[in-house]
């Protein structure tokens, strides 16, 4: 770990100058050597890095949905390559070229907090073997190894032989039990997060490996922690703790407000979603309006949730427009619906009813109609009575039956005339 931690001392200047200017602001309030002020430098530090890291953490969003959406296809390309390893890699990188995404991205944050945790380390274990480091001059240094927390040294750890806690005034049990505390803490922060990622922000539809993937990091980070933990100084498991916490909470607020599509995340969102819209009539927030948009904009595409809350809207008198916003009026909506059964009865009712008067046999094989003759679409002048009963009675058989068709003379009965009879 020393020898990593040296890797990036080029950044252990800017790290300890920044836990300096915290401790300045802190220990005017509790003291400059007390573990309050330098405890809360570090947390400091570990907000104020993953603030800067939310933009990466928003590209680490949109890449984990993405390649959940790529799982079938990447499935569909492993099984038809599944004996040339060379053309499947060709077959995948092509994939993400032309989708526009990128599998690393998903370990950005990670990636990019690297080198703080690191540069943390190297200052904290100078701390313990007593050298200057950084902007951390002699009087600093004292008072960071007086400092402790709930009777632990910051530069102390779990296996730190009962000596060298000694020279930092402190007793082995009570490292330990922080230090074990911590570790417990830090491995139990981890699992809850990636446990709520795969059981409320996960695509429910869609069962690939990435799924089986992410379950079985949910069970080895937790353990990788608990490992790595007890070579970690106090002051590190502060930093991770709370970098751990930190990822919880975001987590938790982007699950609650912009959830993963097909996941049950989705539908608690939804859910919610249109009984505020039903019951106020309007959206409350722009991130709202942009989900609304790109339900609509899916169409016949939707999933299970989204034609849930699409019904919904309909049946309220509500529709959601492309725009993303939500207007009064029960014929937008019912052509927002992908379902549209009871519009296409409807649709087609009305064009039935549009539909011509059904011609007989007789006057389809007469050709076209002479003028002057009434048309099927137009109302004869002739009385209902006027017309021979024989004419309802149905056709016999017969020889002469195809030529009198022909001609259009009707069989067994007088002639229709040519002019409407006048009463």
């Amino acid at each position: 770990m020393d020898t990593i931690a040296s890797l990036f001392s080029f950044i252990t200047w800017p790290v300890s100058w920044v836990i300096v200017q915290f401790h300045k602001v802190y220990g005017a309030l509790f003291g400059p050597d007390t573990g309050w002020a330098w405890g809360l430098s570090i947390v400091s530090l570990v907000i104020l890095i993953r603030i800067c890291l939310i933009p990466l953490f928003v590209k680490q969003i949109k890449s984990t949905r993405a390649m959940q959406t790529l799982q079938p296809e990447m499935k569909k390309i492993q099984e038809r390559y599944k004996n040339d390893r060379q053309r499947q890699s060709e077959e995948m990188m092509k994939l993400y070229k032309e989708t526009g995404t990128n599998p690393l991205s998903s370990c950005l944050p990670i990636l990019a907090q690297s080198p703080f945790f690191f540069a943390l380390y190297h200052v904290l274990n100078g701390i313990a073997t007593g050298k200057t480091i950084g902007v951390i001059n002699e009087p600093l240094l004292a008072s960071a190894r007086h400092a402790h927390i709930f009777g632990a040294p910051l530069a102390a750890k779990f296996f730190s032989s009962e000596s060298q806690i000694s020279a930092l005034g402190a007793s082995l049990t009570d490292v330990r039990v922080v230090t074990a505390i911590m570790i417990v803490l830090m491995s139990a922060s981890q699992f809850y997060t990636q446990r709520q990622l795969m059981t409320k922000n996960v695509d429910t539809t869609v069962k690939t490996p990435f799924m089986q993937q992410q379950k079985m990091l949910m069970y080895v980070f937790p353990v990788m922690f608990a490992v790595f933990g007890v070579n970690f100084p106090v002051g590190v498991l502060v930093y991770w703790l709370t970098t751990n916490v930190w990822t919880m909470g975001q987590q938790m607020y982007v699950i609650h407000n912009n959830p993963t599509p097909g996941s049950k995340a989705q539908a608690a969102y939804l859910e919610r979603l249109s009984k505020h819209i039903t019951q106020h009539g309007k959206i409350r927030r722009r991130s709202e309006k942009v989900i609304i948009k790109a339900i609509v904009a899916k169409g016949r595409d939707r999933n299970e949730f989204e034609r849930k809350f699409i019904n919904a809207l309909n049946k309220a008198g509500l529709a959601a427009q492309a725009d993303g916003t939500v207007t009064q009026g029960t014929v937008q909506a019912a052509a927002q619906t992908e379902e549209g059964a009871d519009t296409g009865t409807a649709t087609a009712a009305a064009a039935r009813r549009q539909q011509p008067k059904r011609q007989t046999k007789a006057q389809r094989q007469s050709g076209p109609k002479q003028a002057g003759e009434p048309t099927s679409l137009e109302k004869s002048d002739e009385p209902q009575d006027a017309k021979p009963a024989a004419a309802k009675q149905p056709q016999k058989p017969g020889s002469g039956t195809r030529s009198k068709a022909q001609s259009g003379q009707r069989k067994g009965g007088p002639q229709r005339p040519k002019s409407p009879s006048k009463k």
